[in-house]
């Protein structure tokens, strides 16, 4: 059996939107028929109470769910490939050899940027260690507010990042916090056809940049 392809979605600035863009990928590939391991490794613990809320509702088929420390990560993941198609890694926001086990068990390797300098700013430390470690980059603009200058300036500036960029933004949406909140991913609680095309086209993105 094929071991399980591993994701791990790292930002050196918090509130970057990483656990929602762990939790939309996630519950995109399992919707696409495979199965999915979730890894929380960021102490504050985002991702397993978004886990835990869909638990209680039952909607975790297809699903696995798992927690560690900076120096568990590799062992943990090494269990986790053999239980599922992928395995999503939530991470701290730092970018420091805490982070290194998450980037080195990594296939690929997903950086959102929100649409802020800082967050642009922030972005180097993240893909320096990525290269260190001989990782695949896939940046993805988060959070974007099409129509806006500062958009347009973020958009131009990630391209002169020297790493992979994903076409497909992720937009500004309510939705997206909303649905964190009550277990769910947006495509389950929204009903905007923008959302589901934009994640239908970044779920297309991510599995080309494994596929290379």
């Amino acid at each position: 059996m094929a071991k399980g392809k591993v994701i791990t979605v790292a930002q050196q600035k918090g509130g970057s939107g990483k656990t929602t863009l762990a939790v939309n990928l996630g519950v995109m590939l399992v919707r696409a028929g495979h199965s999915v391991a979730f890894l929380d490794t960021d102490p504050q613990g985002s991702l397993g109470r978004w886990f835990m809320t869909r638990h209680e509702t039952g909607q975790t088929g297809g699903m696995e769910f798992s927690t560690a420390s900076a120096w568990g990560v590799g062992y943990e993941v090494g269990k986790l490939r053999d239980m599922a198609d992928f395995v999503l890694i939530d991470t701290p926001p730092k970018a420091d050899s805490d982070l290194r086990p998450a980037l080195r068990a990594a296939d690929l390797v997903v950086v959102p940027v929100a649409s802020s300098h800082v967050d642009l700013w922030a972005t180097d430390g993240v893909l320096d260690l990525s290269r260190r470690e001989g990782r695949e980059v896939l940046v993805v603009l988060n959070r974007a507010r099409a129509g806006t200058r500062l958009g347009a300036e973020i958009a131009e500036a990630v391209q002169a990042l020297k790493a992979d960029t994903a076409h497909t933004q992720i937009a500004n949406r309510v939705a997206y916090a909303a649905t964190l909140g009550q277990g769910l991913a947006g495509v389950e609680g929204a009903r905007s056809p923008a959302l589901r095309s934009e994640l239908d086209a970044l779920l297309v993105e991510v599995l080309a940049k494994l596929d290379d």
